[in-house]
């Protein structure tokens, strides 16, 4: 328990978060990157519950690219660490926690939803659930990334998306802030037909000033699938959500 606790701590030089001992640490190689995971298998031929993180620390205060994209905000973990189902898995983006050689700040500010990016996660995915069913949890970009995994790519068994402030359409995003476009990715949007196919659900808040309700409820045009959270901004006063995602 020690171990895992400060090899988390070591890798991410970020918040506390406490690892359960049921949880280890595995390093998942894809083509181009190496991605930094933690895994509860309990049941291995059961529904697979993958939590993919947000685009991490992308950015400092000054609005310039970092160094280092490791998240610092906990949301994710957290939800992924008291989840009690059978089988719950972590996924961290590339070049979080793990710098692999390819990684450079292209990969999380213009191409954070690169091709190269889609294929890591997708390639991660497979390797750890295969053909069984899968039900992934994305936070921020990590919406997009599992929407694009999802609806982009084929040979997963995807049961449902559920979303925490997602960015699902990162142009409309830059376009409502005022941003350059992230013309070097991929986007949700191309693929909204097969996207909407999928069960889903999304979760928005109410104070919410990184992604504004209004884009998600744009994108998913179903108002039934929105569930707006009050008074939770982007990276926090989720707490009440928890236990509904856990279920």
């Amino acid at each position: 328990m020690l171990r895992l606790v400060c090899l988390i701590l070591f890798l991410s030089s970020c918040a506390t978060v406490q690892v359960p001992p049921q949880f280890t640490y595995h390093k998942i190689h894809t083509r181009n990157f190496t991605l930094a995971s933690w895994q509860k298998i309990t049941d291995p031929n059961g529904v697979y519950k993958i939590y993919i993180e947000g685009d991490g620390y992308a950015f400092n205060a000054h609005g310039q690219p970092t160094q280092d994209p490791t998240p610092k905000g906990t949301l994710v973990r957290k939800l992924a660490f008291g989840d009690n189902s059978p089988n719950v898995i972590y996924l961290a983006r590339p070049c979080q926690y793990i710098k692999s050689p390819i990684c450079s700040q292209r990969h999380w500010t213009t191409a954070r939803f690169a091709p190269e990016v889609i294929i890591a996660e997708y390639e991660a995915i497979k390797q750890i659930a295969g053909t069984r069913p899968v039900i992934l949890v994305g936070f921020s970009g990590g919406a997009q990334v599992a929407g694009l995994v999802a609806s982009a790519k084929s040979g997963l068994n995807i049961r449902k998306i559920i979303t925490i402030a997602g960015n699902l359409d990162h142009l409309a995003w830059t376009q409502y802030h005022k941003l350059p476009p992230l013309n070097e990715s991929m986007n949700l949007a191309d693929y909204h037909y097969q996207f909407a196919q999928i069960p889903q659900i999304h979760y928005v808040g109410t104070e919410d000033k990184v992604i504004p309700p209004v884009l998600v409820e744009e994108f998913v045009g179903d108002e039934d699938l929105v569930i707006k959270v009050k008074n939770a901004s982007h990276n926090s006063g989720w707490e009440e959500i928890y236990p509904k995602i856990w279920n």
